[in-house]
Parts: C-alpha cells; sequence; structure tokens
C-alpha cells in the first residue's frame, strides 16, 4: 500500500517532470534583458507563413495616409491646362474686340440701359391705352428737348467760364507771388528753361558747321484756326451721331415691347426648366439695373442738394445752377467730382479774389463728393445689385481703362448683367462667386 504524495509548499521546489527535457538537462532560464533568439525552428515555420494580404480601396489609403500634423496640407484639384488656355485666349480676345468695336457696342450698351429705365414708364403709359410708340416717341423727345435746353441755358456760363481762365491763371499766379514774397516755382521753372535755351542757341551759333555737315532748321507750322475748329466739329459731329443712334436704338426698343424678351425664349428651346431659368436671368438683371439707376438718381440729387446749399452758404454766386451741374456730372465717376472741383474753385478764385476762398470751395465739393460719391453710392450699389464693393470699385477701374468716360458710367451694369447670368449657370457658379458679396 503506497503512501500519498506529501503536498507541496511554496518554500519547496518542485521537481521537473520526467520527460525528453529531463533527459537532456534542463536549459537555462532566458535572460529577460537579452534579445530574443529565433531559433531555427522558428524560422522555418515562419517561412511557411503566407504574406499579408493588402487592404483594399479607401483602407489601404487610410492605412497609408501620413497624418495631418506631419506637414503642410495639400487640396489635390487637377487642371485641364488646354481648356484654361482656352478660357485665356477667350478672355483676351473678347477685351481686344471691346475695345476695337467700342463704337459700336458703346451706343448698343447705352441704349439697353436707357431702356431698362424707361420700360416702366412707358407701360404705365399703355395702361392708359397709349401705343407703345406713340409713348416712347413722346418720352424721348420730352427727354432730348429737357437736355438741350438745361445746355443751351448753361451755354453761356460755360463761354464766360472758358474766357476767364487765362485772368484766372495770372491771378493765381499773383497771389502765390504776393503769399511768399518771391518768384513762384512756376516762374524759376520757365526762367531756368529760358537760359538753357538761349545757351544752346547761342553756342549753336557761336560754333561753326563742319566740313560736309549740312545744318537742318525745322520750323514749325503756324497754329491754324481753321485745321482747330475743323477737328473740334468732326469730334463734336461724331459725339452727336453716336447720341442720334442711342436714341434711336432707344426708341426701336421701346417700341417693340417684350419682342426681344420672347426671341431669347425661343432660343433658350423648348425645355419648360431652361425656359424658367432664363425667365429668372432676365428679371434679375432688370430688377437689379433698375436699382442701379434709382440708387444713382437718389445719390445725384443729394449732391446737388448738398452742392448748392454749400456754395449757397458761402456765398457763390449761381449756386442752383452749381447744384443742378453737380448732380448732372455725378453720374460720371470720379471723373464728374474732378470737373465740378476745379470749375467751382475756379470761379470762386474770380468772384472773391482771394485763394482761401478758392480752397474752401474746392473742399466743400471734395468733401460731398467723397461721403456721398465715394462711400454712399458704392455701399447703396453693393446692397441693391448683390455685388461686394471691391468688385464694383474693380469694374470701374476696368470699364474705365477699356471705354474711357463711357466704360465708368456703364461698367456696374454690365458686370450686374454678367453676375446674373453666372448665377444661373452651373458651370459659371465661381465666377458669381467672385462677384457676390
Amino acid at each position: 500500500m503506497t503512501e500519498p504524495a506529501a503536498p507541496t509548499t511554496p518554500d519547496q521546489p518542485v521537481a521537473p517532470l520526467p520527460g525528453p527535457s529531463a533527459a537532456q538537462g534542463s536549459a537555462p532560464a532566458p535572460d529577460p534583458a537579452s534579445p530574443p533568439q529565433v531559433t531555427a525552428a522558428a524560422e522555418s515555420s515562419s517561412s511557411n507563413v503566407p504574406p499579408p494580404t493588402p487592404l483594399p480601396g479607401a483602407a489601404a489609403e487610410a492605412a497609408v495616409a501620413p497624418s495631418p500634423f506631419s506637414g503642410p496640407l495639400m487640396l489635390h484639384m487637377p487642371v485641364d491646362v488646354r481648356n484654361v488656355s482656352l478660357a485665356l485666349l477667350a478672355l483676351f480676345a473678347s477685351v481686344a474686340l471691346l475695345h476695337w468695336a467700342s463704337a459700336v457696342f458703346i451706343p448698343i450698351m447705352l441704349s439697353l440701359l436707357l431702356t431698362t429705365a424707361l420700360r416702366p414708364i412707358v407701360e404705365f403709359m399703355r395702361r392708359w391705352h397709349v401705343p407703345r410708340w406713340l409713348g416712347a416717341g413722346v418720352l424721348l423727345i420730352a427727354i432730348v428737348g429737357g437736355l438741350a435746353s438745361t445746355a443751351w441755358s448753361l451755354s453761356d456760363g460755360a463761354v464766360q467760364l472758358v474766357d476767364s481762365l487765362p485772368v484766372a491763371a495770372k491771378k493765381v499766379r499773383d497771389s502765390l507771388k504776393t503769399r511768399t514774397g518771391t518768384a513762384s516755382p512756376l516762374d524759376n521753372v520757365q526762367k531756368a528753361a529760358n537760359q538753357i535755351e538761349q545757351a544752346a542757341t547761342e553756342s549753336s551759333a557761336a560754333s561753326p558747321p563742319r566740313r560736309g555737315v549740312q545744318r537742318v532748321v525745322v520750323e514749325r507750322p503756324p497754329f491754324n484756326i481753321r485745321d482747330y475748329l475743323w477737328s473740334g466739329t468732326m469730334g463734336l459731329m461724331s459725339a452727336l451721331g453716336q447720341l442720334t443712334v442711342v436714341v434711336f436704338l432707344t426708341y426701336f426698343a421701346l417700341a417693340s415691347g417684350n419682342l426681344f424678351r420672347n426671341k431669347l425664349l425661343r432660343i433658350a428651346g423648348t425645355s419648360f426648366e431652361r425656359r424658367k431659368i432664363t425667365i429668372h436671368v432676365l428679371e434679375d438683371i432688370t430688377n437689379q439695373i433698375q436699382r442701379y439707376l434709382l440708387v444713382q438718381v437718389v445719390t445725384s440729387v443729394l449732391v446737388g442738394v448738398a452742392t448748392g446749399v454749400a456754395y449757397w452758404a458761402l456765398g457763390l454766386e449761381n449756386a442752383a445752377v452749381w447744384g443742378v451741374v453737380a448732380g448732372v456730372l455725378n453720374l460720371a465717376p470720379y471723373i464728374g467730382s474732378a470737373l465740378v472741383t476745379g470749375a467751382s474753385a475756379l470761379v470762386a478764385f474770380l468772384q472773391f479774389g482771394t485763394l482761401d476762398m478758392a480752397l474752401a470751395i474746392g473742399g466743400a465739393s471734395l468733401v460731398i463728393h467723397t461721403l456721398v460719391g465715394n462711400l454712399l453710392t458704392p455701399w447703396l450699389t453693393s446692397r441693391t445689385s448683390s455685388m461686394s464693393p471691391v468688385a464694383v470699385f474693380v469694374s470701374v477701374l476696368a470699364w474705365g481703362w477699356l471705354w474711357g468716360l463711357w466704360g465708368l458710367l456703364l461698367g456696374i451694369p454690365v458686370m450686374m448683367a454678367v453676375k446674373a447670368v453666372c448665377d444661373r449657370v452651373e458651370d459659371l457658379k465661381a465666377v458669381g462667386e467672385l462677384l457676390g458679396d
């Protein structure tokens, strides 16, 4: 009968079980600090393990994607160089065409602008059973007659102002000389130029001509008043011809009613969606241009009233006439304010004879045009047209460079029409977003 084995305690080591390892001897315990050793059996077993399968699709990209904080974030935006080049070439060709054919495009744009502004009046007259052709004719005759009578009433004052320019220049020079006590800078520059010219003439006359060199004396042709008047008359006739074209185009557009709109709807196609988008674009263009013209009328009235009151308070003669002139010229951005400021300061100097009053009159006009024309008008225009003030200012600069004075007047309405089209076309929404506020 065998005795039961004594229970083991933690203090007594446990004997190893018999087996192959016991026969070969106990292997030493591995050192935790030493690196693990790979046996030949482990190597053979690891060689039989198949390689890991690659992760499909987005999982693979996510596995190899760098950390967002490891470097700058890059926006992947493929660019079609061919399409971009074609778009730039088309843009440059359009700008060149608009500049080259400005004599054709400017009357067309002016007539479209006037048609948009005057159409509500013609429609109101039609409600009273007045035909469109008759209402358009009466309205245009009244406008042309009013402008002609205003210009005729101001012609005498304009002629007197031009005649007084030499006297005003002499008074300004004498005033500057009196203030400084010495010759004015203009006199010093003129005196130096005369001395240089005299010295050059004496040196050329004293030195004998070289052999084989023929002296050539260039004589300027005398000033011919007939040629000057003829060139001015041709310019005036060209301007009158363009205004006549604008009047006739406006009349035909007003008398035709909605003919142009119906033609655009036919061009858009038979799809209901395309016709609906075309109607929305035309309504947006019409509403924005009408609001823009309303802003121009309101700001012009403010400028005219403020200018007339300020000039009357300062004691300038014909203050009411100056108010009317300032209000009309306010329609031409930047150029109109410069003309009113310079002309009124000159007239004030002729009337009062002091430079202080001339500066006061010019400063008052400059302050009024700065507050109303450069601050209030761009803000109201951006509010009524959904265009940013930066886009409005850049449009004025670009179209002024392209078409001159007419570009300053037509630039903003043209960009309003461009924005209305871009907002409704899917591929051009980026341009509309750049122009928007």
